[in-house]
């Protein structure tokens, strides 16, 4: 069965297929009004979500289908100490398909360890976002035509931002991308993100701390916002909170038709000057997004019932040591240890991509 867990999980022939129709379902939505009809999308949402939850929900609803599940954790049996493991087999029971977002990496992995449905992340902890990556993909093909030789820039919180993490992922498959990753030195992409992505894919990337200096050289600029839920300290984030703000001033040496992304919710990172810039994009997003999830949601059903299989992986899965990061699964669930073993033979937590 198919599931949506990282946006590898796709190839690259089926993101631009998943792309073609979410084009075909913007253009003639009637066409899809009923294509899923008396089917049920659940929503598990462990973590305060907005812009996602309401997404996935209109998404169904256009497409025919009801949506059940859960804003808040506190008010379901998760507030009673239920797992993951058990929530999954109880509401694969009322729906067809799940989206799950959680605080903690890796939670969406357990999940399909036990469902019988398909399971779409739909944000863990800082770790994976992919059908944000959807998104953004569709955004970017509907503004640029292509995803072949686009520079890229990704801007703040490159450590927990788990958009940046996918859509990097995603991109790094296409011809002659080049990344440019700006942030604190804190905040840095993880370097399992730049071997996996960069280096074994041959593409081109530069780190730096100055926005100004690279902004004239970008295609499309990804900024995000420093995730004050993500850090184990107020102080650390209020020190790195404000590191990169986007305004009209910036913008003067940035090429003319250069996509300005970001995942939202923005604090202060573009400032509201820059909403009226025909460059800015991030509301578009918004709007793509519904379109992507109701060509995923679509395929995924289909993809079940024809019994399509998991794409092979590209490492071995081994029961290891418990993993040490304190923002995964495992440190608040009785999960099994497992680990992933790189071609290289490198070793990182399945869960959640952490190497001890």
């Amino acid at each position: 069965m198919r599931n949506l867990l990282d946006s590898t999980d796709l190839t690259v022939q089926e993101i631009d297929e998943l792309i073609a129709l979410a084009l075909d379902i913007a253009a003639k939505p009637e066409k899809y009004r009923e294509a899923l009809k008396y089917k049920k999308l659940a929503t598990l949402f462990y973590e305060p979500s907005t812009r996602t939850r309401i997404s996935f929900t209109a998404a169904m609803m256009e497409l025919g289908g009801n949506v059940l599940g859960f804003s808040d954790a506190n008010s379901s049996s998760v507030n009673k100490g239920e797992t993951v493991a058990d929530t999954v087999r109880v509401v694969e029971n009322f729906a067809d398909i799940i989206a799950m977002r959680h605080n903690k990496d890796g939670a969406p992995y357990e999940a399909v360890q036990y469902s019988k449905v398909p399971i779409i992340n739909a944000g863990d902890g800082g770790h994976n976002h992919p059908t944000q990556t959807l998104t953004d993909l569709l955004t970017i093909f509907r503004e640029k035509a292509t995803f072949n030789g686009l520079t890229i820039g990704f801007c703040g919180d490159l450590k927990f931002g788990r958009t940046v993490h996918s859509l990097t992922k995603a991109l790094g498959r296409y011809k002659n991308v080049k990344f440019v990753f700006i942030s604190p030195n804190e905040l840095k992409i993880p370097a399992y993100l730049k071997n996996e992505v960069c280096d074994k894919s041959n593409c081109n990337y530069l780190e730096t701390n100055s926005l100004e200096e690279v902004i004239p050289t970008l295609d499309a600029l990804y900024m995000t916002r420093v995730q004050k839920e993500r850090f184990d300290t107020e102080e650390e984030y209020n020190r790195l909170k404000d590191s990169f703000i986007l305004d009209a001033e910036k913008l003067k040496t940035a090429k003319k038709d250069m996509l300005i992304l970001h995942p939202l919710p923005r604090i202060n990172e573009i400032t509201q000057e820059v909403d009226n810039d025909a460059r800015a994009c991030y509301f578009k997003q918004v709007q793509n997004g519904k379109y992507i999830r109701m060509a995923l949601i679509y395929t995924l059903l289909k993809w079940k019932d024809e019994g399509q299989k998991p794409l092979a992986a590209d490492y071995k899965v081994v029961e290891g040591e418990k993993c040490a990061n304190p923002r995964c699964i495992s440190s608040i669930e009785n999960v099994k240890p497992l680990q992933k073993v790189s071609e290289n033979g490198q070793k990182r937590c399945y869960y959640c991509d952490y190497s001890n």
